[in-house]
């Protein structure tokens, strides 16, 4: 290491050639002491500056937000000025018999030149149309946001499997869905708006799971820079939203007359009082009879002016289950006094139980009956034809309840009968019958009747999940004693969902679910983006630092982290942390930390972060720990001093040039972690950029 001081005004660390900080406090005498990291500080001493400058809460003219989901994905937008009205996309020609839907299925087609085609519906039937042969070179991809979820080491060259096995790059395909959305969305804003809207005066919203971490933020921010929404010189014009978070903004919002209760007591929709009553009727027909009992008896009591039902109000605190496609997120929070700001309670969990889960299952079952081998060589020889069967699936699976006494038909595509009698040489019925899976018939229709026995197992592993970790939540002590629990997301119209929520947590919370549960949170995406404050509190998933050498400490820190510098013993691979997991973090607050470059004209420092899911840690090396990202730091060229150039460039005595000092400032409490940097000697702000998508 060449250079060893500096003058340093709080936290300060020198970059050395092995990577590692020195850390540094400057004592109050102005001396430079090595002392502790920031976890050991003294009783007394802050972690945090704390930060809450006003904000504007939102300088554009109109909001668009995507919801961007497993299954479907939508849009819908708000004009400032008239910020509560909010227009939902128009509906798409095409769809799904009995889907009263204002969403698009997420499935992207590509030409076998890889140009983009179509998206949505479009995509779908033009797909379907395709003779089976030309069908092999078309690229089709659906239900493709759950890769991002999976992939522990995503980047930018992350590649996406298309149905007919050709790879593309995750980034590009994800950029042509948001970029047709961007060219459906535009298009609709300006034929309701009276006046001429500028690209800068968007503002654009894309939701992501709360579950998803940095590294999958980070891809969706630049496939929206590559898909044109928004340039990268103008980060602030686009939002992430947190999905279950954005349904909370809607949902203490909601009035009585937009809503279901599932609990257990006598409430409009008909259950008994010890909840026995079977759940047997449709999300709709539930709708229907709230709406036709609104003078019943129900707990949930409109008020006078029509606003939050009377049990809601600041200070209460609720879980949302966002129960989409591909993820199940939970989020709880509570209203905060006077403005009611939202203020999280627990850190957000979930995981990927969300209703793909089923469509696996249902494909297991048919591997189970006519073998894997063959199912796999349907795919890729029928790709349209697989297609198809999917499609009548979930079309069947959306019917799927408790009380159903009669079995749902699966419609087989001609082209799988054919196929599998020329490639096994016995028919489909046969299949059957030898496979001794007797919860599944055939049907002499051409058609698999699946039995309720059959339909509860291909549920059964999913609900469990999702069942599983609501109570988990529910039992953590920041969550004990929660009383209201909303189901939303698209998975939650299922009857087969709701009735297993109902009896496992019915008698210990209200159930509430939004009429219109599949777009609650596009329409909390839109408030969210017309008020990027009104979550004020948030928690960190996952504990956040650096790596730093500070004095060793014998008997206190191990001999192999032990190194010696300039005559001065150090201990090596210290975690300094920024925040700490399940961390409760403001909106605006900072952690601040000063560095200085290891050379004379450095013109970059790059920071390695690390992270870990636990808070008991010490080294950067200890199992959990991993690099997750770095800090960018680029240098300008340094001014010149004052008088320099009168002293001729500085000769005797000076001491030499002062060692430059680079404040840098994280953000923590919001969506997706920011970071700043200035120049203290000049004022001048640094570029400043952290990524999480090159490790």
């Amino acid at each position: 290491m060449k250079h060893f001081n500096a003058s340093c005004l709080e936290r300060s660390a020198f970059q050395t050639d092995s990577g590692h900080l020195f850390g540094f406090y400057h004592n109050a005498a102005g001396g430079m002491n090595p002392q502790r990291c920031l976890d050991q500080a003294e009783p007394g001493e802050r972690k945090h500056t704390l930060d809450l400058t006003p904000k504007m809460a939102c300088p554009f003219s109109v909001v668009v937000a995507i919801d961007f989901g497993t299954t479907s994905s939508g849009y819908a937008f708000s004009f400032t000025q008239d910020s509560e009205a909010i227009h939902m996309m128009k509906r798409w020609e095409g769809g799904d018999p009995g889907v009263a839907n204002q969403k698009s299925p997420t499935c992207l087609l590509l030409t076998p030149e890889v140009r983009f085609h179509s998206f949505g519906f479009a995509a779908r039937d033009f797909y379907h149309d395709l003779d089976p042969e030309e069908a092999r070179h078309w690229l089709y991809f659906d239900k493709f946001k759950m890769k991002i979820h999976s992939t522990s080491d995503l980047t930018m060259e992350t590649e996406l499997e298309a149905v007919n096995g050709r790879r593309v790059r995750a980034i590009e395909v994800f950029a042509h869905a948001l970029h047709f959305f961007r060219e459906h969305a535009l298009k609709e804003v300006k034929d309701q708006s009276s006046s001429v809207l500028e690209g800068e005066e968007i503002r654009w919203v894309i939701t992501v799971p709360a579950v998803w971490r940095q590294p999958a933020k980070q891809f969706m921010r630049e496939a929206a820079y590559l898909a044109g929404l928004v340039s990268p010189d103008c980060p602030e014009q686009l939002l992430i939203a947190l999905e279950p978070e954005a349904a909370s903004i809607y949902c203490r919002k909601l009035r009585l007359h937009q809503v279901i209760d599932l609990s257990v007591q006598p409430l409009t929709n008909g259950f008994d009082l010890d909840g026995s009553r079977p759940f047997d009727s449709s999300f709709r027909q539930a709708r229907e009879q709230l709406r036709r009992s609104r003078h019943s008896r129900t707990f949930l009591v409109e008020s006078g002016t029509g606003e939050l039902w009377s049990e809601l109000q600041t200070g209460d605190r609720y879980v949302v289950a966002d129960c989409g496609g591909g993820t199940v997120d939970l989020t709880v929070h509570q209203i905060e006094q006077p403005q009611g700001t939202l203020k999280e309670l627990y850190k957000a969990s979930g995981g990927p139980y969300g209703a793909v889960g089923v469509d696996l299952a249902f494909e297991a079952m048919l591997c189970q009956i006519f073998g894997e081998d063959f199912i796999q060589s349907f795919k890729a020889k029928r790709p349209a034809a697989w297609v198809d069967l999917t499609i009548a699936f979930e079309a069947r699976k959306r019917t799927a309840s408790p009380g159903r006494a009669n079995a749902l038909n699966i419609s087989l595509p001609f082209s799988f009968i054919d196929y599998y009698k020329r490639h096994r040489g016995q028919s489909v019925e046969a299949a059957l019958r030898r496979s001794n899976m007797n919860i599944v018939k055939w049907s002499s229709q051409g058609m698999l009747r699946l039995t309720q026995e059959a339909m509860n197992e291909l549920f059964q592993p999913t609900i469990i999940n999702i069942v599983k970790h609501i109570e988990e939540l529910m039992a953590k002590p920041e969550v004990r004693g929660v009383r209201f629990l909303f189901l939303v997301g698209g998975f939650a119209e299922s009857p087969m969902l709701q009735r297993a929520v109902q009896k496992a947590l019915g008698r210990t919370c209200r159930i509430i679910i939004p009429h219109d549960v599949g777009l609650t949170i596009l329409k909390g995406a839109v408030l969210f983006g017309l008020d990027p404050t009104v979550v004020r509190v948030r928690r960190c998933p996952l504990t956040y630092g650096v790596g730093v050498l500070n004095r060793f400490v014998e008997g206190r820190h191990p001999r192999d982290k032990l190194l010696v510098k300039d005559g001065r013993e150090w201990c090596t691979d210290i975690l300094d942390r920024f925040v700490s997991v399940d961390q409760s973090v403001a909106l605006g607050e900072a952690v601040r930390r000063s560095y200085t470059p290891a050379r004379l004209g450095q013109r970059k420092i790059i920071i390695n972060i690390y992270c870990s899911a636990t808070d008991d840690v010490t080294y950067i090396s200890d199992p959990g720990v991993r690099k997750c990202g770095t800090i960018t730091l680029d240098l300008p060229e340094p001014l010149p001093p004052a008088g320099a150039a009168a002293r001729g460039g500085g000769g005797g005595g000076g001491g030499g040039p002062e060692r430059r000092e680079i404040r840098a400032t994280m953000q923590f409490g919001d969506t997706e972690i920011k970071v700043t940097a200035v120049d203290i000697m000049s004022g001048r702000s640094v570029r400043a950029s952290i990524d999480f998508l090159s490790n």
